[in-house]
């Protein structure tokens, strides 16, 4: 996440998992009943289960609305298919949903759309920033400033990896471009 090999300060277990024999849960090892669902966005492969009693299990793929209200711009690697992922839960019916950060519950279409509106105002508050041409830093700084959120290792890696998503999606859908200038990029409005 860090972009290169971090520095000691983010070598530890929240942000560097200890290696371990994982595989991959497809059909044919799944419980009989079991049914995975694919939910890309947040990070890679990342899949939820339907169990035969009818409950989902969503993983990471949405967050409380006290949580996006507290920390603000949640982890998501790819943009594009966080929002696919996201539209598709709205429409998923189920007779329990248990996302892992936030409550259970029997329907999850009001906090998808709030996860949606959430990815879409950083959206438009990173292309606000961006009416004078400005760096990467100069936009995570403002980014920071705007929400009052205090920056630290943990935060620079996980907000700092999710702002170069959001705007490699903004460049990607023609909201954004870049320039070159005395050898740095910067990000600016179309």
């Amino acid at each position: 996440m860090y972009g290169g090999y971090p520095c000691k300060d983010l070598r530890h277990k929240f942000l560097l998992a200890q290696e371990s024999d994982a595989e991959y849960l497809t059909k044919d090892v799944l419980p009989e009943g079991f049914d995975a669902i694919n939910l890309p966005g947040h990070f890679f492969d990342m899949v939820g289960f339907r169990t035969p009693d009818d409950v989902v299990y969503l993983a990471d793929c949405l967050s409380s609305k006290e949580t996006l209200d507290k920390y603000q711009i949640g982890f998501i690697y790819d943009v594009a298919s966080y929002l696919e992922t996201l539209e598709m839960v709205k429409t998923l019916n189920a007779k329990m949903f248990v996302p892992a950060h936030a409550a259970v519950a029997e329907n999850i279409s009001e906090l998808a759309q709030y996860n949606i509106d959430k990815v879409q105002e950083i959206a438009e508050k990173i292309i606000a920033i961006c009416t004078e041409p400005l760096c990467f830093e100069m936009i995570l700084q403002r980014l920071f400033t705007e929400y009052n959120l205090i920056m630290n290792f943990e935060q620079y890696v996980l907000v700092g990896s999710t702002v170069r998503s959001y705007l490699a999606w903004l460049k990607d859908t023609n909201r954004l471009d870049v320039e070159f200038k005395e050898n740095m990029l910067l990000w600016k409005q179309i």
